[in-house]
């Protein structure tokens, strides 16, 4: 393999082998992807990759050393926020592609058919759990057309204010789960007295009850015996109306993506996430949707998507995102460039903004047509933006209750991640990992750096693969099970 190149601005590259690194005319040992340096840097001379900065010389650094947190110093990088300059809109279809879905009485369109066990409140976490359990395969056996009975619960409900940030974004959650269209039947559990009241979720997202959507309550049901003995009932009820529902020919349009990376390593931003981008222009070009989050791993090249935005204020709204989280970093005593984590920094990425540049890179070259809230409900097509924290679960989490359908997840060091009810396909940035952990990832896109496919083609292979997943493929993690325990939403503010 050779040194990769990513641009003649560059003053560091990364490399394939320590082998290839000693061609290129390194003067130490150097990590498998790591960086070097390809002329003499100053100390405080900013460090460019990618064409862009992603930090400041620590010391003087000679051609051919090693760099990496030894030498290389994060500082916030003031950057051209040029709005809506930089638009490109993708390219007409050839063909209209489509897949086979499970569409709603509201007009939308799911690639799995779960039931949804919800709970409003952890105190009848137990509850839903057990509820779930009782619907084992072989219980589901009747109903093939059921994907799944599934929990989703989490550690928050009460002990929180009444209003504000941290129970908006968790009303919206739980509704977007309900909602979802991968999602047919909703039994909805609390305990009672809970902060996060059931009554309130229907009444303020008008939501209606009915054979399809079910709720009730562990004091008024009485005790968690009866609770889940009542649920467990109301589920077998549920279950043949939710068998009934079929897959028909859905235009690729009906489909949202949530694009996602974790446990990222040097070849993220050249390999998988430059392929995931492709793959959402395809997908933009067909009328779909794909959704980019993760706020604090877009810090530093934010100024790449405004320059996207269509218009100012969808480029002005995604820069007050980063100012708050600039000020809630700060005042939680950390800084934005706690992100990358040390298995990030093995993997070979240095500081936040060569991070963010490289995840960047998941959301294509389309112009950027909406940015929302935390599980805001997806409102237009095209390339979106969804505020969320970096953590992978969290932010899929956001991701599937604002309305997307399937994950794309691109990794280089490597994740056992899974979701539910929206399956999650696995792209491995190089060849090494995808072959140690064959069983957990769906593509390989290691074979750009090995000059077996382009961006282009591995950005095909995975598309196509949307499509089969949509129409009810297996992917890798649903093969093993995942997603029963990756439901995390959001906890902002102070838990009282």
């Amino acid at each position: 393999m050779k040194t990769v190149r990513l641009s003649e601005a560059d003053n560091v590259v990364t490399a394939a082998t320590a082998l290839a690194l000693g061609e290129a005319g390194a003067t130490e040992a150097i990590p498998m992807g790591h960086k070097m340096a390809t002329e003499t840097i100053a100390k405080g001379a900013p460090v460019l990759k990618y064409a862009q900065v992603i930090g400041y010389a620590a010391e003087d650094i000679a051609p051919g050393a090693h760099v990496h947190t030894h030498n290389l110093a994060f500082r916030a990088v003031e950057a051209d926020h040029a709005f809506a300059t930089n638009l490109r809109p993708a390219p007409p279809a050839p063909a209209a592609d489509s897949f086979m879905g499970h569409r709603r009485p509201n007009g939308r369109v799911g690639t799995r058919n779960f039931i949804a066990v919800l709970s409003s409140v952890n105190c009848s976490a137990t509850a839903a759990h057990r509820i779930a359990a009782h619907f084992t395969p072989d219980r589901l056996a009747p109903y093939p057309h059921v994907d799944g009975v599934a929990a989703f619960v989490h550690g928050t409900g009460c002990g929180m204010a009444g209003a504000g940030e941290g129970f908006e974004a968790l009303q919206r959650v739980i509704w977007g789960y309900a909602r979802n269209p991968n999602v047919g039947g909703v039994l909805m559990a609390g305990l009672g007295c809970e902060t996060m009241q059931i009554d309130w979720l229907i009444e303020a997202f008008g939501l209606t009850p009915g054979p399809l959507f079910q709720h009730m309550t562990i004091q008024d049901t009485g005790g968690l015996r009866r609770t889940v003995e009542e649920g467990i009932a109301r589920i077998e009820a549920m279950l043949p109306l939710v068998d009934a529902a079929r897959r028909t020919p859905c235009p690729a349009s009906d489909l949202a993506v949530a694009l996602q990376c974790g446990g990222s390593d040097a070849w993220s931003g050249i390999t998988a996430n430059p392929a995931l981008g492709h793959a959402c222009d395809l997908l933009v070009a067909q009328g779909g949707t794909g959704v980019l989050a993760e706020t604090p791993e877009i810090y530093g090249a934010e100024h790449l998507l405004t320059a996207r935005a269509k218009d100012r204020a969808t480029g002005e709204k995604l820069i007050s995102l980063i100012r708050w989280w600039e000020d809630y970093t700060a005042r939680n005593g950390g800084s934005m460039d706690n992100n990358p984590s040390p298995g990030n920094k093995r993997g070979g990425l240095t500081t936040i903004l060569e991070k963010s540049l490289g995840a960047a890179a998941k959301g294509g070259t389309t112009p950027l047509t909406a940015v929302l809230r935390y599980a805001e409900p997806i409102a237009e097509t095209g390339f979106v933006f969804m505020d969320s924290p970096g953590y992978d679960p969290a932010s899929v989490t956001g991701q599937i209750a604002s309305g997307c359908t399937l994950v794309a997840f691109t990794t280089g060091r490597g994740s056992a991640f899974g979701s539910k009810p929206a399956p999650t396909v696995k792209i491995a940035t190089n060849s090494a990992m995808f072959t140690r952990m064959t069983e957990d990832m769906d593509v390989n896109a290691g074979r750009i750096l090995e000059g077996a496919a382009s961006v282009e083609e591995v950005g095909r292979e995975i598309y196509d693969l949307w499509l089969r997943v949509a129409s009810g493929e297996t992917t890798k993690s649903e093969a093993q099970g995942l997603g029963d325990h990756e439901f995390v939403p959001w906890q902002i503010g102070a838990v009282m």
